[in-house]
């Protein structure tokens, strides 16, 4: 009977990183609740649009500039195998066509973010392609080396 009921026991016990995931999804999902209801509080509409339009530019811009996080990886190890190419791409694609759309309508809550990560991801393109020849030449190396001969 104890035995069954341990299994039972460990079968609910959660990893650390599944905690840590959850929590962090409860803090998102908390933060969108607060300024949800916090925006729809504020009587005043042009206070309202004020401060969704910073909180939205603050939370594009660091959007943008989430993959150059991996800059110092990419120019130490002259490699671009941790920053996806296609990630960078649509990026740059995308914040280029919400930039002209912010312009065409004289939006800055959407232009300034959006140039900024035009710029960003202009960045990111050019790390790619400037790194791309010695990552190329490195990949074909194998990462596992075995040393098993396999002589049939």
């Amino acid at each position: 009977m104890l035995l069954h009921f341990r299994e039972y026991l460990c079968f609910w016990i959660v990893p650390i990183s599944c905690l840590r995931m959850i929590g962090l999804l409860l803090l998102v999902f908390g933060l969108f609740a607060i300024i949800a209801i916090g925006s729809l509080l504020m009587v005043d509409f042009e206070v309202r649009h004020l401060t969704i339009g910073f909180i939205s530019c603050a939370s594009l811009i660091s959007m943008f500039a989430s993959p150059l996080f991996v800059i110092n990886l990419v120019i130490r190890t002259r490699s671009v195998e941790f920053m996806p190419f296609h990630l960078s791409l649509c990026t740059f694609l995308m914040s280029t066509s919400f930039l002209l759309y912010g312009i065409f309508n004289f939006d800055p809550f959407i232009y300034v973010p959006n140039g900024i990560g035009t710029f960003l991801g202009v960045i990111q393109l050019f790390l790619f392609s400037y790194y791309e020849k010695s990552s190329r030449v490195d990949s074909m190396e194998p990462l596992i080396v075995s040393y098993s001969s396999t002589d049939a």
